[in-house]
């Protein structure tokens, strides 16, 4: 039965919290997306020169480490139950399981797609200029053409769905004042 906005008001503020690990990643996560989504932006245009292939291989170590915490907090969310969501609308409550599976699979497609395309122009990743990771696919120019544009894509669509998230947080602390974003606020008072 769907909830109407009304009972929504009525209803208990949800004092549910992640956990302290869950919360943690989420926000180092938020963080290490965001600024390496405007770092990408920034030096693509940047003129090929050894501060650029520098720059390129930060982008490239924020990526390695995005695909790396994904992967954990991956594995931590399949073994702690999240919280429940405070009463909303049923097509509410879908539109944010959705946008959450969106979000995890962007999370691994970003980084996977960059980490080819970046075998594909024949830069290898090494990781913080330490361990070599191995190429995915052999220098190919025309496909290196291809996986930059997916990765591109998929930059521009996980930044997308990240300003969705963001809206649709701001609307329940705003306007539905269910206190939704106390589930991932480390700083907010626990019941």
């Amino acid at each position: 039965m769907p909830v109407s906005h009304a009972s929504v008001a009525a209803a208990p503020l949800s004092h549910a919290h992640y956990g302290r690990v869950a919360i943690a990643l989420h926000w180092l996560l938020a963080l290490l997306i965001i600024g390496t989504f405007f770092f990408g932006l920034y030096m693509t245009d940047l003129p090929f020169s050894p501060a650029r292939l520098k720059q390129f291989n930060w982008h490239k170590w924020a990526g390695i480490t995005i695909l790396a915490l994904s992967a954990l907090r991956l594995l931590w969310r399949l073994t702690h139950r999240p919280p429940a969501l405070p009463p909303m609308a049923a097509w509410q409550a879908r539109a944010s399981h959705a946008l959450h599976g969106l979000l995890y699979v962007l999370f691994f497609a970003t980084p996977l797609v960059g980490w080819a395309y970046s075998s594909a122009t024949g830069f290898p990743v090494v990781y913080f200029g330490v361990l070599q990771l191995p190429d995915w696919v052999g220098k190919n120019a025309e496909l290196a053409d291809q996986l930059k544009l997916v990765h591109r894509t998929l930059a521009y669509g996980l930044g997308t769905l990240v300003v969705l998230h963001v809206a649709a947080a701001l609307k329940h602390e705003w306007i539905d004042k269910d206190r939704l974003l106390d589930r991932m606020n480390p700083f907010a008072r626990k019941a």
